[in-house]
């Protein structure tokens, strides 16, 4: 794959939202076909990677991309007059690849990164790790089988997949690399991985950024997503009168959740398709 509270589990900046409310009331206000039955063209959609357009892999490299879902958020991409963009803990040019032909608005490594045009340049809105930090989480990994470090630039994914049993350890020697790095860098613990990302960015403050360009602003926001690192991004949208649509999986259970995974996120996009063009 691609201020800040000390030891914290979510950057501090742009989820007080998340820290000071119950995520089921931000996530749960509408149901899937409520969302459908609404103004579909005033909405901007954003969307998670990997656990919500994607099933999760036993490793980043090995996901497997569902055929025409590149066409399908094309066509919503143009029902939306450009108003779709993909917040993702992934790199953008990995998304690239992944998603090719179509290069989109988004933000990468939990909006460390931007791309503000379909097609245009990605700007790195943080700094690079220091080489030190990175090295050393790239020694410790290579130390623990089945443990893999994944460099992101401005963050790194550590995933334990394959070593569940590790996870405690692992947890407690990152925590202990980024100690002198506290008010600048974050750990981020997410399906089966954790992530070193710079503090004051995430997934709600792209969101924000995004909804106030001249494609998205006005417009409803929905956002989608499984994880932790969605959260930030669900309250973000909560705070712009727009919605969470939750997926299932490691994070939310069956009973907490709007879509029970990406197989279902894709139905609902089909739907949405639908709906736009009707």
């Amino acid at each position: 794959m691609r201020s800040s509270a000390k030891h914290t589990s979510l950057p501090a900046k742009g989820n007080a939202a998340v820290q000071n409310a119950d995520l089921a009331d931000i996530a749960a206000r509408r149901s899937p076909e409520e969302i459908l039955a609404g103004e579909v063209s005033n909405y901007a959609l954003f969307l998670d990677c990997d656990g919500t357009l994607l099933d999760i892999a036993p490793t980043p490299d090995e996901v497997h991309v569902p055929g025409g879902l590149a066409d399908l958020l094309t066509r919503i991409t143009q029902h939306l007059d450009g108003a779709v963009a993909v917040l993702t803990g992934r790199q953008l040019d990995e998304i690239d690849v992944l998603l090719e032909p179509w290069q989109l608005i988004g933000a990468g490594v939990h909006g460390a990164e931007l791309r503000t045009k379909p097609g245009g340049p990605i700007t790195q809105v943080a700094e690079r790790l220091p080489v030190s930090l990175e090295e050393q989480v790239l020694r410790r990994a290579q130390h623990l089988p089945g443990i893999i470090a994944e460099p992101k630039g401005p963050g790194i994914a550590v995933h334990y997949r394959q070593a569940p049993h590790l996870k405690n350890a692992l947890e407690s020697e990152l925590r202990a690399i980024i100690t002198e790095y506290s008010d600048d860098l974050v750990l981020c613990p997410g399906r089966k991985l954790f992530e070193i990302i710079p503090a004051g960015h995430s997934k709600g403050t792209a969101l924000e950024t995004f909804a106030a360009m001249p494609k998205f602003a006005g417009r409803r926001p929905i956002m989608i997503g499984d994880d932790v690192g969605d959260l930030p991004a669900f309250a973000a949208a909560a705070r712009l009168d727009g919605f969470a649509l939750r997926v299932a999986g490691e994070h939310f259970g069956r009973d907490d959740v709007e879509l029970n995974g990406p197989a279902d996120v894709i139905s609902w996009l089909e739907r949405l398709a639908q709906r736009l063009t009707g």
